[in-house]
């Protein structure tokens, strides 16, 4: 037990000590999302945290609840989004998603074994931009219900300067401002 605590302290310790890091350096960034499920007809909302968002891959640990429409269910997980074309206004990325489902009205589904706890993998593509403030819009595939939804979202990148738009690039126009991954 007294491991335990002290693994538990060491990780909360080291996990208090590198968001500051990462956030200064432009490391971190996070959202909020709207969420279409096409087959089921529900609405939801998401909250995600991207890490090393200026990255060609980067991970992103989510949760979604599906609460207007016939299901009622969250998911918690994590995705890795790989940007598959970099330009200097748009991000284009094909991504994985792995998670735990609880599914709270399970059981007035008219599916063969609807059960409450299940298991997501997904699979997707996404577009955002290179701005401090990021909209995103994400297609997904549920390869478990055969089911494809929509997220339409706003990231923001801590560590961003300036008006909103970015890094400061001393070489480029005084007032333009890109990202330093760009």
């Amino acid at each position: 037990m007294v491991l335990v605590a002290q693994h538990t302290m060491r990780t909360l310790l080291l996990t208090l000590i590198l968001i500051p890091v990462l956030a200064v350096s432009q490391n971190i960034g996070v959202g909020a999302s709207a969420m279409y499920n096409f087959q089921s007809e529900s609405w939801g909302a998401g909250a995600r945290v991207n890490v090393f968002p200026n990255r060609t891959i980067s991970y992103v640990p989510q949760f979604s609840y599906y609460f207007i429409g016939p299901v009622s269910e969250f998911t918690l997980g994590l995705s890795i989004e790989a940007k598959i074309k970099r330009g200097n206004t748009f991000n284009y990325y094909l991504m994985a998603h792995g998670g735990y489902n609880q599914w709270m009205n399970s059981g007035s589904s008219a599916m063969d074994g609807a059960q409450a706890a299940n298991w997501n993998l997904e699979g997707g593509v996404g577009i955002t931009t290179n701005h401090c403030l990021r909209p995103f819009l994400e297609y997904r595939y549920n390869v478990k219900f055969q089911e494809t939804h929509l997220r339409l979202g706003l990231l923001y990148i801590f560590g961003c300067g300036g008006d909103g738009g970015g890094y400061r690039d001393p070489n480029r126009m005084r007032n333009h401002v890109i990202c330093p991954a760009y």
